[in-house]
């Protein structure tokens, strides 16, 4: 089989792989512009993410795929679900918000809890960090779909799985002619 898929790509002439190759700048380009007009859109630099533990069960399961948005004039709220960032930390925490301690000058700090953990979030917070901000605030989950996001799990953990997966792309694109 991986015979004849080279045999289809040493037919080609140059003119037809370059087609192809600039067939496959056009998807990825079309997937970065979707991406980014996401973020316009949604107010959150990151629009759409991936729940990565079961610390939000039962609302969210490993996997779940969560859309956020993150407009600036929208309150905080107790038992929102909120997608936050941690200085120090790379990945992205999903959890319900516990408290709100509001000051009398209007600046709003508040504190997380996963569903299913026994404890707050302060654990997790940058050292010295007793309470969020809204600056700490990636989005706020509004929808889900449910482990769609396995996919990026597998792909995270299992690196040969993510070549794999690449790699077919890449053949499919280069040698589908349409």
């Amino acid at each position: 089989m991986l015979d004849s898929l080279f045999d289809d790509v040493k037919r080609m002439n140059k003119r037809q792989f370059i087609y192809q190759v600039l067939s496959f700048g056009m998807i990825v380009s079309s997937a970065l512009m979707i991406w980014k007009g996401l973020m316009v859109v949604t107010g959150s630099e990151s629009p759409i993410v991936v729940v990565l533990s079961g610390s939000m069960e039962p609302a969210f399961h490993r996997g779940d795929l969560l859309f956020l948005t993150n407009y600036p004039e929208e309150p905080v709220r107790v038992g929102e679900i909120v997608v936050f960032k941690v200085e120090g930390r790379d990945i992205p925490i999903v959890h319900r918000v516990l408290k709100l301690h509001e000051k009398s000058n209007g600046t709003v700090k508040f504190l997380t809890k996963g569903d299913n953990n026994s404890v707050d979030d302060r654990g997790l917070y940058a050292q010295g960090q007793l309470w969020l901000t809204k600056k700490d605030v990636v989005g706020r989950a509004r929808g889900f779909l449910p482990y769609v996001g396995m996919v990026t799990i597998y792909m995270n953990e299992y690196p040969k799985f993510k070549f794999a997966v690449l790699a077919c792309l890449a053949i499919y694109v280069l040698v589908h002619r349409e």
